[in-house]
């Protein structure tokens, strides 16, 4: 949360006095910039150097559109998980039950749609429903009853894994029907004339350009009018620049191939709907004051037990969501699905930026997060890393960026 000083303006914020001034007074305000913005950046930047560093590692393997596209479905439903979790984990919480409610509801849709025929987009409704049903018993526990929200979702996780193997008795069941399938699986339509790339991926790039340009210097413009620090102009005009061909170099990517996946949309719509709720509504604004301080939160008006057991269900959906898009991607439900997937949301988080204590991080950082470690998982994959030594690895990272939160709350706090 941005700290409640006064907003500076560029000249204010370069040392050399005008914003127009180039060479060492640019980069030191760039310096500058980003050290006040470190816990935003930091691992944005970490994943750009990650990303650098195994295009350079397998000769320029991990770009490949084809392999880019590959990273996308290997991971939604991790992100998925990841979004939930983030919420979670802001709230104060932990959720260990996640991967096991993903294959249990996997077990379901495929008891819905391979046994009984039901029409897939009714079993998924009905899936969602279960998967907040699953939520809201352990969110009703946790909140109202005031139980430990680590042992309630450790017993959940023990419950679900063994309804998945009652449900499906021991067994992968499947196929699941082609139009579910496409939903994990498939890319949007090709339209219009026919070019090098995909030109509705290319409209849908151009249309995200200009909706992240018009929502930063929204943002920018809400902060300075309530006195809240903001990035210098200079500094606003290169997060803007890169943020911009960030997002047009994927687009050439998924473009030059088939398109984009039609989960990366459904990604899309939870990251633009949730990043807008933590940001904008009411209960949004009271996970963040019930994680950062309980106490604080109860008397100021805040339902705390309300919102604990709404963030408790919102993650049965989302952990629900997963398992669908999991199950139709390897087109089966097995009794061994989602498992250590809990622990994948939660180093996603954790690396995205959130905080032990709560109150802290980001819908954006969650998937910042997941996708941190889907390209260490991708890249140590193509040049030949065991996996002995990826989990090796993987753990460094995820101790590194809470050393992080450890090192950044510190230098705060003196």
């Amino acid at each position: 949360m941005s700290a409640n000083v006064t907003a500076k303006t560029p000249a204010e914020a370069s040392p050399g006095g005008s914003p127009s001034d180039s060479g060492p007074g640019l980069l030191k305000l760039l310096i500058d910039g980003m050290r006040s913005n470190m816990r935003q950046y930091g691992m944005l930047i970490a994943l750009g150097v990650i990303v650098a560093l195994f295009a350079v590692w397998t000769g320029g393997d991990l770009l490949l559109p084809r392999n880019v596209s590959n990273l996308v479905l290997q991971n939604s439903y991790i992100l998925i998980l990841a979004i939930g979790m983030m919420i979670v984990i802001i709230a104060g919480h932990i959720d260990l039950s996640v991967g096991s409610i993903t294959a249990f509801v996997g077990g379901v849709a495929a008891v819905l749609m391979v046994n009984h025929d039901v029409p897939w987009p009714l079993a998924v409704l009905l899936c969602l429903a279960v998967g907040a049903a699953a939520g809201a018993a352990q969110g009703f526990m946790i909140a109202y009853l005031g139980m430990p929200s680590f042992i309630v979702t450790l017993a959940g996780m023990l419950i679900f894994r063994g309804l998945t193997e009652v449900f499906l008795k021991g067994q992968t069941l499947g196929p699941f029907p082609e139009g579910l399938q496409k939903v994990a699986n498939g890319f949007l339509p090709e339209v219009g004339p026919k070019t090098n790339y995909h030109n509705l991926t290319l409209l849908l790039g151009l249309a995200l350009v200009g909706f992240v340009i018009w929502r930063e210097v929204k943002d920018r413009k809400r902060q300075a009018e309530y006195s809240l620090e903001v990035l210098p102009a200079n500094l606003f005009a290169v997060k803007l620049a890169l943020l911009a061909a960030a997002i047009i170099a994927l687009t050439m990517e998924l473009g030059s191939y088939k398109g984009a996946p039609v989960v990366l949309l459904v990604l899309a719509a939870l990251l633009v709907g949730f990043g807008y709720v933590m940001r904008n509504v009411v209960v949004g604004r009271h996970v963040y004051a019930i994680g950062g301080n309980l106490p604080a939160a109860r008397l100021s008006g805040v339902r705390d037990k309300k919102v604990t057991f709404l963030v408790f269900l919102n993650m049965g959906m989302m952990a629900a969501l997963a398992g669908l898009v999991f199950a139709a991607r390897f087109n089966g439900a097995s009794p061994k699905a989602g498992v250590n997937f809990e622990l994948e949301a939660i180093a996603a988080s954790f690396i995205g930026g959130a905080s032990m204590s709560g109150g802290v991080g980001t819908i954006l950082g969650a998937i910042i997060g997941g996708l941190v470690l889907g390209v260490l998982n991708n890249g140590m994959n193509l040049v030949g890393v065991g996996t002995d030594w990826q989990g090796v690895i993987k753990g460094l990272v995820l101790l590194a960026a809470v050393g992080f939160d450890v090192w950044n709350k510190r230098k705060v706090g003196s």
